[in-house]
């Protein structure tokens, strides 16, 4: 393996065609922010695209629901159409409405619909916990024991899913499927193709949460035929914190009544009749619940321009360059200092790496000392995540050099080892 140099990185960045979009971004001064996979950083046309929705309100009024740039009675619609791309959606198959939790619950709602002996719903066992607390609730409001009736496949590590293993839980009893398309913690990438074929084989409607993929890797979810989808926009999506989620449903599900109804879920045109009997949009809009949350969905406005600029499959690639690279500097820097690799180091690994290591949580907070951004994850987890758009492979060598030096003065000592109310 060839030694990486300082030198090195800064002219792999030289080399960079996307080095010139770090400067849109404000990161915290003297810090190497490699968080982006818990929390982006705001960008310039983030911060324009709220000023100007906010400046709508100022100057608009009321009129600012039909007016001006982007007038918000068809916000999240436009929104929508920006993100499609992104997940390999046609123009009406994406929406942005709601939050992760509140989608996934729209979503099972409207597809879990348990008959006979096909009364479960199958997930696994490395799942998110927001998404876990989702469903085990969805199965109480149909009166079934969470308990029996959620399957969760096992991990044969601790760490990754095999896809067989998932395909052999899709039993007969099975009404649903929500899957992560990337596990939070070690970033694997599901085969969500293999996993939405299998599924229709076997007439059981699938769904995956894409909020650790949308905005790192690509995907077709329409070519594939994946019945749903649901992801936050505050993570590779750099929308800001608690800014609006987004959902996929696909066109051959297009006239399905919602599980939960809300006007915001109404045709445009008879939205305004007041009817109580509702007329849902024909497309994904009928999804929606409640009004827009027209402040929190403004920055991703700016945010999305970069995406449609660049391209998932640029970023794409320089996401795997950036973690390609990090992972030959820990090789070559950090053997010996107790650090397991948790990620696939194929390219079934999405924008984030994994170390393992039994002082995890301290090892974190001395990083963060020194200007490093990481995130831990319980329970011995390093997260870092250089991202494409704001990272130069420059900031990843200096983050493992970073690291070696804690782990050679031992600097973590002289913390607990013991995660902070929010890890």
């Amino acid at each position: 393996m060839a030694q990486h140099s300082l030198a090195n990185a800064r002219e792999l960045d030289r080399k960079d065609a996307l080095s010139s979009y770090k400067d849109e971004f404000y990161i915290p001064a003297n810090t190497k922010y490699m968080d982006g996979n818990s929390l982006g950083l705001l960008s310039k046309r983030a911060e324009r695209t709220l000023h100007e929705l906010l400046d709508s309100w100022k100057t608009l009024g009321i009129d600012g629901w039909t007016e001006g740039e982007h007038p918000w009675f068809y916000l999240s619609e436009q929104v929508g159409e920006k993100m499609a791309p992104l997940v390999g959606g046609k123009k009406g198959e994406v929406i942005a409405t709601g939050s992760t939790t509140t989608n996934l619950h729209q979503l099972v709602s409207t597809f879990y619909k348990p008959d006979g002996n096909k009364t479960k719903i199958l997930a696994d066992e490395l799942n998110f916990p927001s998404d876990i607390y989702a469903l085990k609730s969805q199965l109480q409001l149909k009166g079934y024991d969470s308990d029996t009736h959620l399957i969760r496949v096992k991990s044969r590590d601790g760490r990754y899913l095999k896809e067989d293993d998932i395909i052999d839980a899709m039993t007969d009893d099975v009404a649903l499927i929500v899957l992560p398309a990337v596990l939070y913690r070690s970033g694997q990438v599901l085969d969500m193709e293999e996993l939405t074929k299998a599924a229709q084989e076997r007439n059981i409607p699938i769904g995956f949460d894409l909020c650790h993929s949308i905005g790192a890797v690509e995907h077709s979810l329409h070519d594939w035929g994946t019945d749903f989808a649901f992801w936050c926009t505050y993570k590779h999506l750099n929308g800001g914190p608690g800014s609006v989620g987004g959902l996929f449903v696909h066109e051959k599900h297009f006239g399905k009544a919602p599980g939960l109804a809300g006007w915001f879920g109404s045709q445009k045109e008879s939205q305004f009749d007041m009817d109580h009997t509702m007329d849902p949009a024909l497309d994904a809009g009928a999804y929606q619940i409640g009004t827009p949350h027209v402040l929190s969905l403004a920055p991703v406005i700016g945010s999305l321009d970069m995406f449609e600029e660049v391209g998932i499959a640029a970023i794409r690639a320089k996401s795997l360059e950036l973690t390609d690279y990090m992972l030959e500097l820990i090789e070559q820097e950090l053997q010996g200092y107790g650090f397991t690799i948790g990620n696939p180091v194929d390219e079934t690994r999405g924008g984030h790496l994994l170390l393992e290591h039994e002082e995890a949580a301290r090892i974190c907070k001395a990083l963060k000392e020194d200007g490093i951004i990481p995130d831990f994850r319980a329970p011995n987890g390093i997260r870092l995540a250089p991202v494409a758009l704001y990272n130069s492979f420059e900031d990843v060598w200096h983050t493992i050099q970073k690291l070696k030096t804690i782990m050679d003065e031992k600097r973590y000592e002289k913390f607990e080892n013991k995660r902070g109310v929010v890890a």
